[in-house]
């Protein structure tokens, strides 16, 4: 981790007057427009966010299905959150930084741009996925343990029409598609946000399908 990166914040404070919680919020239109206002937000330097309860991280996390199937992996040795090494995960993304903003305020629209920028990233993905919409389901917010405590999920999804997806960063291994049934079968394997998101699946896949 590069101790002069800054990384999206909001404040501790503001999650809680919004109306703070535990797990999973599908009212994603009440939080991420009034996070994503610029007023509202700022650019903190990481090595303090990590440490800094009183802010908490945004993190887009994708997560990519391929009909009835999901992506999932092992977070390798080149992860950068080396308090989930091997564990495994259905979030690609990662910390939005100021550098993805081209104009003087970042915007929905940087966030945007952030979003797909850190996908394209990590991974070589079918060339239908240009076109395909990532769509924002739902916050994840785990204050149960030292990593949650400071940053703040927004859960993403996106569909692929071919399993031909490989990883372009060390830090995915171990890539492959379950279905649910399978992903429930292994969820110890995950870290939290995943466990979190395998468990709620079928209430995500209502709002998947409005």
């Amino acid at each position: 981790m590069s101790t002069q990166e800054k990384v999206l914040v909001v404040s501790r404070s503001l999650f809680d007057s919004v109306g703070s919680f535990q797990g999973l919020c599908a009212n994603i239109e009440e939080y991420l427009p009034l996070f994503l206002k610029p007023s509202n937000h700022s650019f903190l330097a990481r090595a303090k966010a990590e440490e800094d309860p009183d802010f908490k991280q945004i993190i887009p996390y994708i997560v990519i299905t391929c009909g009835e199937r999901v992506l999932h992996y092992r977070r390798g040795g080149g992860s950068g959150e080396k308090r989930l090494l091997k564990k495994r995960s259905l979030g690609i993304g990662g910390h939005i930084n100021d550098k993805d903003s081209i104009e003087k305020d970042f915007d929905a629209a940087a966030y945007e741009r952030a979003l797909r920028r850190e996908l394209e990233e990590e991974l070589d993905l079918p060339s239908s996925y240009s076109a395909t919409s990532i769509k924002p389901l739902a916050l994840l917010n785990d204050d149960s343990n030292s990593v949650g405590a400071v940053h703040l999920g927004v859960v993403h999804h996106c569909v692929i029409f071919s399993e031909e997806v490989f990883a372009k960063e060390e830090a995915i291994a171990e890539l492959g598609f379950f279905t649910h049934q399978e992903l429930l079968e292994q969820i110890d394997e995950f870290e939290t946000w995943s466990q979190m998101v395998i468990r709620e699946w079928s209430k995500l896949n209502v709002y998947l399908k409005k």
